[in-house]
């Protein structure tokens, strides 16, 4: 069962570390010209907090899977 957990999160941590890329890449490119670097508050824009959830769900049924 131990399996099964650690495969999730892995599952959850890809899956919220490339959905957060695009979704950060969306944002830059309608936010700011290709000329401006951005700001670093773009780590804090409200479409991000739905990957950062799907991170921590990762992050904790890793944790789970290797305390089993």
């Amino acid at each position: 069962m131990e399996w099964i957990l650690g495969f999730a999160g892995i599952v959850c941590l890809v899956v919220g570390l490339v959905g957060q890329a695009f979704e950060m890449r969306k944002i830059r490119l309608t936010a700011y010209k290709d000329e401006d670097l951005g700001s670093s508050n773009i780590f804090m824009n409200k479409k991000n907090f739905k990957w950062y959830a799907i991170l921590g769900i990762g992050i904790i049924l890793w944790f789970a899977a290797e305390r089993m």
